[in-house]
């Protein structure tokens, strides 16, 4: 194997444009078989492979400096910077993150998984070599998709008046998770339809020098571009053509669905997968119904829909009730806010670790303007995840936002009785945290008045202790409710809060005649968070209380039960720490 003769970039330099692409080949069939054992991005780095050895051949890492936008393609750069074997060894194949992570290697300069990102971050790197009266090439990759993304626009911006050294790649496969949307891509398309010879061309007229390679899937013109602007001293963008998930038909063809993959996607599966509700499928069936009824109602979604079940299907069936606006989450915000305010009917589905983008707009465009958006939060909870996305921080963003009510069902007819709350009512912006576990049913419809706001559910009126259970953590709240009974004798009150961004002060202050504890249960880190606001309302009282939630910190890839033991989120841990108090 080429790859054999491969560990660093520097073993680049003495192979051949044949042997490249044979290590190109061997590199792609390396990916393809880790991805579909680990999960992971499959699609965004079978694309740049090429490109990646190119860029290698040429500069030199890592006194030139590389900043991967996303960072979801950088298991080619992996792969040619000392971590092979986390692509060989099946043993191995955790051993590293799939984002680029200074920790690892010295050839990785920042730890990102957010998109934008990689223009910005260059134009740092080249401002500090420029004061320093240092000397070498900065690189910034970012992705067709990325461009959609106000930061994007903003590190271009700026880039262009360095009059210095820095060169972005632009890696444009026509596609960003989903298909592209925004403007932006007629003139991407037509700068692809002309070999990059349009004289409408959105890097120019920004101010940089321009560089078209109709191939990017290809090593040698891709060396012959990469010569051409290596130690440039203006700002450069060479725009390359590529086919994401070049080299797996399957993720050619579907490119959407293999842009992430589940373990063993590419297995042969001899039964069709029986359908099970959950709150995906709970959601749509929701929003085809009022999209029926009203065709005010819009769906709103910054270019994640796979992650909320919105199919190409769903999607179409939509037509104009549906907005994928691209990543640009802040715009998300303001548009949604906008739509509400002239009276549409609008749905925002967002995930958790990118809503923490959006702070400026859900404060000013939204909540300080009071407009009714429902808006929807995905993958909130503690998890095993990487640091980059990480879904643990969007209880104390939210909901300490004047004006808005951000609610945390724990089954299915609440979440239901929940959007239709939410979607019915013109008063202010109300947020979801849609159940991040699997969804559950009482089969009896709630008919809870959720405009009656910070009023909290009581599950079981006991005494003594009583156990506030958040949203996905209303089963651990039971669970400790039943040991606190088996191991103390205790009958402990068990509450459902609902409500994050609000107190139910007239039952806080009843629990104050017979009980002596208070313990709260979230989903997410302790610091501002819910849990915080019960123990400073008692803060003038006899009552103890005991927070239960994440640490702030980052974690990156740490198994969940690791997560629950350390932060003391089990039954057993738990009654031990009430045992002390009490």
């Amino acid at each position: 194997m080429i790859l054999d003769k491969v560990n660093f970039p520097k073993d680049l330099k003495n192979l051949t444009i044949d042997e490249m692409n044979t290590l190109s080949d061997e590199m792609r069939c390396l990916i393809i078989k880790k991805v579909n054992v680990t999960g992971g991005h499959m699609g965004p780095n079978l694309g740049i492979i090429e490109a990646t050895i190119a860029m290698h051949y040429v500069f030199n890492s890592p006194v030139d400096k590389f900043v991967f936008d996303v960072s979801h393609q950088c298991y080619p750069h992996k792969i040619l910077t000392g971590r092979k074997e986390g692509f060989t060894d099946p043993d191995k194949y955790l051993k590293y993150t799939g984002y680029t992570a200074p920790e690892e290697s010295e050839y990785d300069i920042f730890k990102v998984g957010h998109t934008s990102t990689s223009v910005s971050l260059a134009t740092g790197l080249a401002k500090a070599r420029d004061l320093k009266n240092e000397k070498y090439n900065v690189v910034a990759l970012i992705g067709d998709g990325s461009l959609s993304g106000g930061e994007a626009f903003e590190g271009f911006d700026n880039a262009a008046d360095l009059n210095s050294n820095i060169i972005v790649v632009v890696n444009d496969n026509d596609m960003s998770i989903a298909e592209n949307h925004g403007g932006l891509y007629r003139n991407l398309k037509l700068l692809k339809e002309t070999k990059g010879k349009a004289e409408c061309n959105y890097f120019k007229s920004l101010g940089f020098d321009y560089l078209y390679v109709e191939d990017g899937n290809n090593i040698e013109q891709l060396i012959n571009a990469f010569k051409q602007v290596k130690d440039i001293d203006h700002p450069v963008v060479v725009h390359i053509h590529t086919i994401k998930g070049h080299g797996l038909p399957v993720a050619e063809e579907q490119k959407e669905a293999f842009h992430w993959i589940l373990p063993g996607t590419l297995d042969e599966v001899t039964e069709a997968k029986e359908f099970v509700e959950d709150y995906n499928s709970v959601t749509n069936e929701f929003i085809m119904k009022k999209a029926k009824e009203d065709s005010s109602l819009i769906v709103i979604n910054p270019a994640t829909p796979g992650v909320h079940g919105f199919s190409p299907e769903f999607r179409k069936k939509l037509g104009k009730q549906y907005t994928d606006v691209g990543i640009a989450e802040e715009h998300a915000i303001a548009y949604s806010s906008a739509l509400a305010k002239a009276g549409a009917k609008p749905i925002l589905a967002i995930m958790t670790s990118f809503v923490q983008r959006t702070y400026d707009q859900l404060s000013q465009d939204l909540c300080l303007n009071n407009s009714p958006l429902t808006m929807l939060v995905y993958w909130g909870g503690l998890s095993n995840g990487d640091a980059t996305h990480l879904g643990s921080f969007d209880i104390p963003l939210i909901s300490n936002i004047p004006n808005m009510v951000y609610l945390a069902p724990t089954n299915k007819e609440e979440y239901l009785a929940m959007l239709e709350y939410s979607y019915s009512q013109n008063e202010r912006p109300v947020a979801i945290r849609v159940p991040n576990i699997p969804l559950e049913s009482t089969g009896v419809k709630d008919d809870t008045d959720y405009s009656i706001l910070n009023k909290f559910k009581v599950v079981k009126r006991g005494k003594k202790v009583a156990i506030l259970g958040l949203g996905n953590f209303l089963n651990l709240a039971k669970d400790v409710s039943s040991e606190i009974k088996t191991k103390l004798d205790i009958d402990a009150t068990l509450i459902n809060p609902v409500y994050m961004t609000g107190l139910d002060e007239e039952l806080l202050d009843s629990l104050k005649k017979d009980h002596d504890i208070v313990i709260t249960l979230e989903d997410g880190i302790l610091d501002g968070g819910f849990g915080e606001k019960i123990a400073r309302y008692y803060g003038n009282s006899d009552m103890k209380v005991l927070n239960f939630g994440g640490k702030k910190e980052f974690t990156d890839r740490v198994p969940i039960e690791e997560l629950y033991t350390r932060y003391h989120l089990t039954k057993e841990l738990i009654l031990d720490d009430v045992k002390k108090i009490l």
